[in-house]
């Protein structure tokens, strides 16, 4: 697989009907979100809304979405088009996958953290007791069309769990200074306004379009996360462990922003990182309005992490930020991150 084979369309909402190949259509929003679905434009055969969380992102409700699927009489001919955030596109890109060993299906997403990452690159899955993304596949969808009117009138806590991820894109990868760019626009957004994304809806419209784009280059490159993709999980093995503490009571953009800042403090105890560093992309994070400091002890984190689902042998593949716009795998066993991180 290239690039080219992840095809990000960037359109208005109401054409993205326009843009769908001539197939009988299956919609599965989240029903906070089920305005948008009225405005593609798609005729679809049915719609069904769904319970977008984190509790509900089992293999129980992937068989009732396939059970649906069937009572409605969609054959392999079918595409499946999944709306709303980053939990929805997961699941409807599994249960896709799995339906009639496979159907076709397209995303658009409805949240920042799910245009920038979660709908691009193929991977698709749920949870397995409370442990994240544990059951899933790598495909592809048809398409994910980006639209950034799909973004107005999300809560601007949302908006903030969402800039961890554009943040890390831009951390891994950082053409054109897009690093800071998005610093400077979440900093100077004001959480009182009701409007604060429409001021700046031109600029985050521009960097949403710069990260979807690093995601795609380096998930075409590495489709099942041999290698190279595995970068794109900065701050991400931390995160998880601290979304299991929590219960689901931190968000996972706030969990990555915390895992990010982790990363890094193990980035300067390992000496890939220069001093000063890690305390850089706190202030940086915290000016957005993002939390850095974790809540939970390192010894509690690795006990959580072994059972990351990129622990190997005892072993688990961190991502390691050296400066801004470079990133290192390093292989590091859990009892030494303690050792380094405890004090």
């Amino acid at each position: 697989m290239t690039t080219d084979d992840i095809n990000i369309i960037h359109c208005s909402i109401d054409d993205v009907g326009k843009c769908l190949p001539e197939l009988p259509v299956y919609i599965i929003c989240d029903r906070n979100v089920k305005d948008i679905a009225l405005k593609t434009g798609v005729k679809p055969r049915a719609t069904l809304e769904i319970e977008a969380s984190e509790n509900n992102k089992t293999i129980s409700t992937i068989e009732k979405i396939n059970r649906w699927l069937m009572d409605n009489g969609a054959d392999r001919n079918a595409l499946i088009l999944g709306i709303g955030g980053g939990i929805t596109t997961d699941m409807v890109g599994f249960a896709a996958s799995v339906y009639k060993r496979g159907v076709r299906f397209a995303f658009l997403p409805t949240t920042l953290l799910s245009q920038v990452d979660a709908a691009i690159g193929g991977k698709n899955g749920v949870n397995l007791d409370s442990y994240k993304n544990i059951i899933g596949v790598f495909r592809q969808p048809e398409a994910t069309f980006i639209c950034h009117e799909a973004l107005r009138g999300l809560p601007f806590s949302e908006l903030v769990s969402g800039s961890a991820e554009l943040l890390k894109t831009f951390i891994i990868k950082n053409k054109d200074k897009n690093y800071e760019k998005a610093v400077r626009l979440f900093s100077s957004m004001d959480p009182s306004k009701d409007d604060a994304l429409m001021e700046h809806s031109g600029i985050l419209g521009d960097l949403v379009t710069q990260a979807a784009k690093v995601k795609a280059w380096i998930a075409g490159h590495d489709p099942q996360e041999k290698g190279e993709r595995m970068v794109l999980n900065l701050g991400h093995t931390f995160a998880h462990a601290i979304e299991k503490l929590s219960e689901e009571k931190i968000s996972h953009g706030q969990a990555v922003a915390m895992g990010i800042i982790l990363a890094a403090k193990l980035s300067e105890r390992l000496g890939t990182a220069k001093h000063g560093f890690c305390a850089r992309l706190e202030s940086d994070f915290r000016a957005c309005g993002l939390e850095t400091d974790c809540p939970f002890p390192i010894h509690d984190l690795a006990v959580a992490m072994t059972k990351d689902k990129k622990a190997e042998s005892g072993i688990i593949h961190f991502i390691l930020p050296l400066r801004i716009g470079r990133v290192e795998i390093r292989d590091i066993r859990p009892e030494d991150v303690v050792r380094l991180l405890e004090n």
